[in-house]
């Protein structure tokens, strides 16, 4: 198949069968469409399975579920594949089995919470091959019918601890700083560039430069690995937001997962701002 190519990553824990399903269902249209408009060639999708138990027992999509899909994704020119058996290595220490042994044009990154737009590809596909300059493009994305604000300014400590744990009724004193920091201000009509940081949930990656930083630093484990991302490869090129490749995404938060979750988001907060420069207002 000629073309460009496009590898995806899907990093799952414990995820519901019906959740990954639904994703792959809206991934393969949205390629399909994308095949119309674009010289889409290969596209090849792996699931990276974190989860440590038998996922086919408890309701988890499976090997048997990748077997049974691989023909019909066939058809649509999408290969399918499933990587489980290695543990709970991490999220973007996952995305990088996948990342560094691509030699794909494009790299999309996911999380399984994701449904795609049918056209969403082809407008992220072809921002990218018509801006060179590009590294990377973040969507649009909604939650029933609620939007959500993918893209970042650079976080204070502050603004961190609002969002995580105040409740939404007493952030008021806080509304402009939140606003500046979600980019509320991004345009809905035409992409914009220059984004310093974007959500990890579905990055559209140009390959080489997303190979040339080697993917995700592994020292995250979980939180802060797609901002450090976003900030290494923004070095080798901009980052956009491009409103017509819409996306809905579930979305959470670690402040509703308990306290392990807090902690680890304590951590990889820890980590980031020693890294790139601590802002506490």
């Amino acid at each position: 198949m000629t073309g460009f190519a496009l590898s995806v990553s899907i990093v799952c824990f414990h995820t519901p069968r019906r959740q990954v399903l639904g994703l792959l269902e809206s991934l393969a249209l949205a390629c399909e469409r994308a095949r119309a408009a674009l010289p889409l060639g290969a596209v090849e999708i792996t699931i990276i399975d974190n989860s440590e138990s038998d996922p086919s027992e408890i309701g988890e999509f499976s090997s048997g579920d990748c077997a049974e899909l691989a023909a019909p994704l066939r058809s649509r020119g999408c290969a399918l594949r499933l990587l489980h058996g290695h543990g709970n290595i991490g999220y973007g220490a996952a995305h990088n089995l996948v990342i560094r042994k691509s030699a794909a044009d494009y790299h999309l990154l996911l999380n399984p919470d994701v449904e795609f737009d049918p056209d969403a590809l082809s407008a992220g596909l072809g921002y990218l091959e018509e801006n060179p300059a590009a590294a990377l493009v973040s969507p649009a994305a909604a939650n029933a019918g609620q939007r959500q604000y993918l893209c970042k300014r650079y976080p204070s400590m502050l603004i961190l601890l609002v969002r995580g744990f105040v409740p939404a009724a007493l952030r008021a004193p806080f509304e402009r700083k939140l606003a500046s920091y979600e980019m509320r201000d991004l345009s809905l009509d035409r992409p914009s560039t220059d984004i310093p940081i974007a959500s990890g949930c579905c990055m559209l990656c140009r390959g080489h430069p997303l190979r040339e930083i080697d993917g995700f630093d592994e020292r995250f484990f979980l939180y802060f690995e797609d901002f450090d991302l976003s900030l290494r490869l923004g070095r080798l090129g901009k980052l956009a937001h491009v409103p017509s490749m819409r996306i809905r995404h579930a979305g959470g938060n670690a402040a509703v997962k308990g306290l392990a979750h807090i902690a680890m988001f304590a951590r990889s907060a820890w980590r980031f701002f020693n890294l790139h420069g601590w802002s506490w207002f």
